[in-house]
């Protein structure tokens, strides 16, 4: 049928234009969701349409079945009034009208089938669109994980460069101690040498003048009779 033929390419496009697009998923699908919810809306639209169909035109061969129904009783009635002719006329109306019955019947079994086929898609459509909402919750919080994966990825690496800093200040410092045990030791290899022989000399004079102050010390008590 060319009608759901169209609805089909018309979802099958949106399907393929938003996975060409797709860059945000958890965008997409609510896109998705809302382009078929207006699919939905046309399909309703067809579908009352051909529902409306079928109805007339069964109604159609019902009022037609009536006529050939009245013809024959009124074909029965003339021959028992003895009136043949009349029979004859009223059973010619009752083959045009069976005739057009055939067709009739063609048409309303073709409208009964289009309104099974465009019920049937309306009633899938309706139902995907009703699972798709639910995926949708899914694939939002499969989106949200991914993102905050990559947050989780971006501060990893901002622990690597901190790291590899650290191991670069560790670096400089030793370096920094090399230089400063370096120049300790020029310092004291440029220092004077040590003369020994005045550092004692210096010694027994702080002795000797200790001695002294002992003396006079000893003196001045004597003198005052301490």
């Amino acid at each position: 049928m060319g009608m759901l033929d169209r609805f089909a390419d018309i979802i099958k496009a949106n399907i393929n234009e938003l996975l060409d697009k797709a860059e945000d998923p958890a965008k997409m699908v609510d896109q998705y969701l809302r382009d078929l919810s207006e699919s939905l809306v046309e399909v309703k639209q067809e579908t009352a349409g051909v529902m409306a169909e079928e109805t007339r035109t069964q109604r159609l061969v019902e009022e037609n079945e009536a006529e050939i129904a009245k013809y024959d009783d009124l074909a029965r009635r003339a021959l028992k009034a003895g009136n043949e002719d009349d029979a004859r006329t009223f059973l010619a109306k009752k083959q045009q009208l069976a005739a057009k019955g055939e067709s009739l019947k063609q048409a309303a079994d073709a409208a009964h089938d289009n309104a099974g086929k465009m019920r049937e898609m309306h009633d899938k459509l309706v139902s995907d669109i009703e699972t798709l909402k639910g995926r949708r919750e899914a694939i939002k919080a499969k989106v949200a994980v991914a993102k905050t994966q990559d947050k989780v990825n971006a501060v990893s690496s901002a622990g690597d460069s901190a790291a590899a800093a650290m191991s670069a200040f560790d670096r400089m410092e030793a370096k920094a101690d090399e230089m400063l045990d370096r120049a300790n030791a020029m310092s004291e290899l440029n220092a004077e040498p040590v003369d020994s022989a005045a550092e004692l000399e210096k010694k027994y004079a702080e002795a000797g003048s200790t001695a002294a102050v002992d003396d006079e010390l000893a003196r001045l008590k004597q003198e005052m009779g301490l």
